[in-house]
């Protein structure tokens, strides 16, 4: 029986990576074959000979969970080659485990490594988002494999229904399976231009399409039973209302646009900013209820105009997505306090002001002005003609009811 475990040699300096090594024992006989990954010392668990995974919400996180998925996928067909030898009957050594090792570690044709590659990328382009939701399918295919990798050439029609199903079964919405075979097609296409395999159309039965989701919306008379709720004594709820309704009084401005809004975007009574998603330049009037949640805040050393994002020390999309996180929980409490029947948070401001103004006969294309929706064909045609000034109207028409 063949021995295989997993080790870790630090560095001789503190400040750098050390390496993890696949330590092979039969008979006797040591072999230690070096893997391709480093990681620091206070990431290793000597003990239970693992990596150690920080909290989601560090920046390592990701890149260590693939870090690991990958050894133990490695470890796996380290062992199946020591089996398969053993099974042969004839004489063989650690030395024949090695070489039969080697040269299919970091293939371009293994589907994890090419996807992982991707992810890197988009990250070193500053695509954080995008690298995110990448690393997210390729962890839910890499527990549909169990931590086998593959060829793009053994993907076929028959194992995206198969993964499909796995993932209708564990509760997974229609557009969230689609969401991953997407990325999925889309890696494989890449594949595909760069020769490693011939399309044979795996995703041809399975869905790839976007069903319609119910829009979340509450009325007027919900949201001024938020403002007047009492939440003098439970600063958190407190400070979370403020948010909801900051992106309210904004026409709907997302979280991520409020957390990176910069105070030399407030100029001359007028907010402008770029969102994040499309890039679309929106100027907003500056009201008096902005202003009154604002002086709520001590400003901050940072450059950000919002506390939302309080330190400038690399971890600013970490302290967004933490906010996030605990701002939609507390919104959660608040929908009790204020007797709502859907269970609130950031989203519904945004189709919440959209529905208010449509609800005060104003026009579909200055709302869609005012929500910066540069992609709606329908309505595009109308963005040209509409000015700033028509869509600061119509905020102040329904900041007038609140």
């Amino acid at each position: 029986m063949t021995s295989v475990k997993l080790k870790f040699r630090p560095s001789t300096s503190q400040e750098n990576e050390g390496s993890l090594v696949f330590q092979l024992i039969h008979e006797r006989t040591v072999r230690r074959i070096k893997s391709e990954y480093k990681i620091y010392k206070d990431e290793w668990d000597g003990e239970a000979g693992q990596i150690i995974l920080p909290p989601a919400s560090s920046p390592r996180h990701a890149h260590l969970a693939v870090v690991s998925t990958h050894l133990e996928w490695e470890m796996q067909r380290l062992r199946k080659i020591a089996d398969e030898l053993e099974q042969s009957g004839g004489d063989w050594s650690l030395e024949d485990v090695a070489r039969r090792f080697v040269p299919s570690t970091d293939t371009s044709h293994s589907v994890f490594n090419f996807i992982h590659a991707q992810v890197q990328r988009k990250r070193q382009l500053g695509k954080a988002r995008s690298s995110e939701t990448y690393q997210t399918t390729l962890n839910s295919f890499m527990r549909f494999r169990k931590g086998m990798d593959l060829t793009f050439a053994m993907i076929n029609g028959e194992m995206m229904e198969l993964y499909e199903a796995e993932m209708l079964g564990q509760g997974l919405s229609r557009n969230t399976t689609s969401f991953y075979m997407r990325i999925l097609r889309t890696n494989y296409r890449m594949a595909v231009e760069k020769g490693l395999t011939q399309d044979v159309r795996p995703f041809k039965h399975v869905y790839c399409g976007k069903d319609k989701t119910v829009k979340r919306c509450i009325s007027l008379a919900e949201i001024k039973r938020i403002k007047g709720l009492d939440l003098s004594q439970q600063p958190v709820l407190d400070y979370a209302r403020d948010v909801f309704l900051f992106s309210f009084y904004t026409r709907g401005m997302s979280f991520i646009d409020m957390a990176y809004l910069k105070k030399k975007d407030l100029k001359n009574g007028y907010l402008s900013y770029r969102r994040k998603k499309t890039g679309q330049l929106l100027t907003i009037e500056w009201t008096a209820q902005m202003e009154a949640i604002l002086e709520k805040y001590e400003a901050n050393d940072t450059q950000y105009l919002l506390p939302i994002i309080t330190k400038e020390d690399g971890t600013e999309r970490n302290q967004y997505l933490s906010q996030m996180r605990k701002i939609n929980r507390k919104l959660k409490v608040i929908s009790t306090y204020a007797k709502l029947a859907v269970p609130l948070s950031l989203y519904y401001s945004r189709h919440s002001w959209a529905t208010i103004a449509r609800g005060k006969d104003i026009p579909l294309a200055v709302i869609s002005e005012g929500l910066g929706h540069n992609s709606e064909v329908t309505t595009q045609i109308y963005l040209d003609s509409i000015k700033s000034c028509e869509v600061d109207k119509a905020n102040r028409k329904i900041m007038k009811d609140l």
